[in-house]
């Protein structure tokens, strides 16, 4: 019986202060509507496995968004659900966004660390940068050495080769991608010989 009054109390609290804040939406309600609310949605992102610091910042998405659309709810008994409704949509986002991001490897940092591990003084960069090129297709060589070696533009090189600028920048991005696995398991193997 104590856990049904608690939930009652908790619900009548929701209810006045989602009232107070709909009723006159100022920072005073806001914060109170945050206070209430923030936890639970907290609760919501960590229950579907999202870290803690992106769980407060999906909340904190979410509350900004109660804040500015709060005009637009049309039936005041279903705030809650609009609130969830809200967080179901930003956590889709959230999730959509990390699926899409394609794991890269930056060259010149890789190329810097390689020969800080050495401890010696290395050749020029062209050299491990050509070894690394044979991995490639012939296309995406000559691109990564227009890019990297000759430091073109991406606009150069797509004027030179004819070839949309798009294409170009895609081409670079999927040769860094098929250098990541090679030069991250690399760069780890020289860090586990030191």
């Amino acid at each position: 019986m104590g856990s049904e009054g608690t939930d009652n109390k908790r619900s009548s609290h929701e209810t006045a202060v989602t009232e107070e804040f709909l009723k006159a939406p100022n920072a005073d309600s806001f914060t109170e509507l945050f206070k209430t609310f923030s936890p639970q949605l907290i609760a919501f992102f960590r229950a579907r496995n999202c870290k803690w610091t992106s769980a407060e910042d999906l909340a904190q998405e979410v509350m900004l968004t109660v804040y500015r659309k709060s005009e637009q709810i049309r039936d005041r008994a279903l705030f809650r659900a609009w609130l969830f409704k809200i967080a179901r949509n930003a956590l889709g986002r959230h999730y959509g966004k990390h699926t899409r991001e394609v794991k890269t490897v930056d060259l010149n940092a890789i190329a810097d660390h390689i020969v800080a591990a050495r401890h010696t003084a290395a050749g020029p960069p062209t050299f491990e940068f050509r070894n690394w090129m044979t991995l490639l297709e012939s296309h995406e060589r000559e691109v990564m050495t227009l890019r990297f070696l000759e430091e073109w533009e991406y606009q150069e090189i797509a004027e030179a080769r004819a070839t949309p600028i798009g294409t170009v920048k895609w081409w670079v991005h999927n040769a860094k991608k098929k250098l990541a696995r090679y030069l991250t398991t690399r760069a780890n193997g020289i860090r586990k010989a030191d």
